[in-house]
């Protein structure tokens, strides 16, 4: 599971921001929005007919692989970059 989401905003003629949120507080305080969106997920899958276990399952390895992961986005003169550590 992730434990840090990092991002940096360079803006042209100022100082750039930095924040770091660790994500497990940010879990848990929404905690009860996460148990909504799994009910919602567990109800779309009965209502599309998919193997609930097998769709969880992949969302949590998607959720897993996260780690490493970096995007980088630019337009005009600012920039910002989100890396999940």
């Amino acid at each position: 599971m992730p434990q840090l989401l990092t991002v940096r905003v360079k803006r042209p003629d100022r100082r750039p921001i930095r924040v770091w949120v660790p994500l497990l507080p940010a879990v848990l305080v929404l905690s009860p929005v996460v148990v909504l969106a799994v009910l919602a997920a567990v109800v779309a899958c009965q209502v599309f007919r998919i193997d609930v276990v097998r769709a969880l399952g992949t969302g949590w390895r998607i959720v897993s692989a996260l780690p490493g992961t970096r995007f980088d986005l630019e337009y005009s003169r600012t920039a910002v970059l989100v890396a999940i550590r």
